[in-house]
């Protein structure tokens, strides 16, 4: 298979990055770090502001709740982002 690992470049590790520039010169690798940015974000917003970081539920069909509540609020904090 030709598969090319899809993990973030890190110029700034004293060493250098341990991924080359044999992976990251195509223009795909581009992409998906654009596209494994917007993934992520949400995550990262659901732990400082939502109660995503640790749950204060138990049970699969409440820690879906709060997920979606979560994800309703990223969703709600993008559109009034996008208004302007």
């Amino acid at each position: 298979m030709n598969v090319t690992p899809h993990v973030a470049r890190n110029d700034k590790r004293p060493g250098g990055s341990a991924i080359d520039g044999r992976t990251s010169r195509y223009a795909g690798y581009k992409i998906s770090q654009r596209s494994r940015k917007r993934v992520e974000e949400p995550f990262g917003w659901g732990k400082s502001v939502s109660l995503s970081r640790q749950m204060k539920v138990r049970d699969l069909v409440k820690v879906n709740s709060v997920f979606m509540l979560t994800m309703i609020g990223w969703n709600l904090t993008r559109m009034r982002a996008l208004q302007g």
